[in-house]
């Protein structure tokens, strides 16, 4: 059977992020990807310029429409906007058996911000029905209400206090961490386990957050266990990071190379 991935997120115009870096990343590693659409911006490599949410109603319809038809094998969750997306959300996938990754995405590469406070709440409401949250340090800070975490002992901390808010799985990203080295942290009820890779000196990260946690829904999507799944989305996105600035794409933050191991070399 055809593994399948729905991704429920923010549309990017300069396709570096949201729906168009998840389902690049979908086929990239050779699973279907359908979307829903929560919001529209108008964007490139440098800026956000214009957010348009789509309406609680259309979101609740897109997704009824892909549930209705495909079979899901499992979920990412990327922008989702305000409180009354969020809830069409979680109603829209309530008493569904299929695995759901959240992003909490908050903030833009450019800096502009895609999560309003008043949003935070609703999206805490959303852990219990997880299975796992991939936040970076900064939203991982912003959903404990904290201080952001200075190094891997505070981000095995934070984990599994967002452990404890519901998710099965906390995957701690440490790229914001002031360090020579990348380390993601998989906080697990039972155990951490440690993804370490070298930073890669390149402006070109635009979408990593996206790309890394729909990498995650592919394979679970295609039946990895979640350790599994995520040591090979981490490795998947660092070829992906080390083949950025292969593409010539825009004057700001440029995209990771979604189709690094599929596009011939220029």
């Amino acid at each position: 059977m055809t593994a399948i991935a729905l991704t429920i997120a923010g549309s990017d115009s300069g396709g570096g992020a949201g729906i168009q870096a998840d389902l690049k990343t979908f086929s990239a590693l050779g699973v279907y990807g359908a979307s829903v659409v929560t919001a529209l911006t108008a964007q490139n490599t440098r800026a956000v310029t214009m957010v348009e949410p789509a309406s609680p109603a259309m979101i609740s319809a897109q997704i009824t429409a892909v549930f209705d038809d495909l079979a899901v094998g499992a979920v990412k969750l990327g922008m989702l906007g305000g409180p009354a997306a969020i809830r069409a959300v979680a109603q829209g996938l309530a008493g569904r058996s299929v695995p759901v990754v959240l992003d909490p995405v908050m903030i833009a590469k450019s800096g502009a911000t895609l999560l309003p406070d008043e949003a935070i709440a609703a999206l805490r409401d959303l852990l219990p029905h997880t299975a796992l949250l991939t936040p970076n340090l900064p939203e991982a800070a912003r959903l404990l209400d904290c201080a952001v975490a200075r190094d891997l002992e505070d981000m095995e901390v934070q984990g599994r206090a967002l452990l404890a808010l519901g998710p099965d799985a906390v995957l701690m990203k440490g790229g914001h961490a002031e360090a020579p080295d990348c380390t993601d942290l998989l906080v697990l009820p039972e155990q951490t386990l440690r993804f370490t890779a070298p930073r890669q000196q390149t402006r070109n990260t635009h979408g990593t957050g996206c790309s890394l946690s729909a990498a995650i829904a592919a394979g679970l999507a295609q039946n990895l266990p979640l350790a599994q799944a995520v040591s090979r989305a981490h490795g998947w996105l660092q070829a992906a990071i080390a083949a950025a600035d292969r593409l010539k794409v825009g004057g700001g933050h440029g995209p990771v190379h979604h189709f690094h191991g599929i596009w011939a070399d220029d």
